[in-house]
């Protein structure tokens, strides 16, 4: 096939170019291919560790509550293995709540604190946090539980952190902080809510 001059020049800086580039250019595609089929493994992996964890959430969920160690160990094994799946969080959650209702309170504050720096659905890290500080606020341990109550957490729970918060402050004698921290979850709350009604009542009590 003939070729003009200026089809002639453009082939011959085409193969220039090629020359001092195609190294570079074939390499770039070469990764490109390696990232797209590393992202398509790890999607697929993923998927494998999702799907393994249901199972074994719903396992454990189904587990009779007088088996308290098997719920411990199917709640621990998704902690271990499947961190990187929602399950792991709500499992954590549960068997704090377990191990609460058995006065068990170092494992429960163990596995709400690993909840709410590992779970990965934001109301599961609120919840965590919510239980976390209420067992605080139980023990006395006021100054943990308003530093447990100032992490970041889903706005949806902004309520809830606030009356927990005033009980903490009325519990420290600190009336006037209470009253507005009252104030604040009573702006949140759902004011249809049986929870608005008992905050109310509370800032009442204190004479507001």
């Amino acid at each position: 096939m003939a070729y003009d001059l200026e089809e002639q020049d453009q082939l011959d800086a085409f193969r220039s170019w090629w020359k001092r580039n195609g190294n570079l250019v074939i390499g770039v595609a070469a990764l490109a291919l390696v990232g797209f089929g590393g992202y398509e493994g790890w999607q697929y992996y993923q998927y494998q560790q999702s799907a393994a964890a249901s199972v074994q959430y719903q396992n454990m969920a189904s587990t009779d509550i007088k088996d308290a160690d098997k719920i411990r160990t199917l709640s621990a094994e998704l902690m271990d293995k499947y961190s990187s799946t929602p399950y792991a969080g709500r499992a954590a959650v549960a068997v704090a709540k377990l191990n609460y209702q058995e006065q068990d309170l170092e494992s429960a504050k163990a596995q709400l604190t690993w909840a709410a720096k590992n779970a990965k659905e934001d109301a599961v890290r609120a919840i965590a946090l919510l239980q976390l500080a209420a067992i605080q606020y139980e023990e006395k341990a006021y100054d943990e539980a308003l530093k447990t109550l100032s992490e970041k957490h889903d706005a949806g729970y902004a309520g809830l952190f606030a009356d927990l918060k005033g009980d903490v402050l009325v519990a420290q004698g600190k009336t006037e902080d209470a009253k507005a921290a009252y104030k604040d979850a009573l702006a949140k709350l759902d004011m249809q809510g049986d929870y608005y009604k008992y905050t109310e009542y509370k800032l009442e009590a204190l004479g507001s």
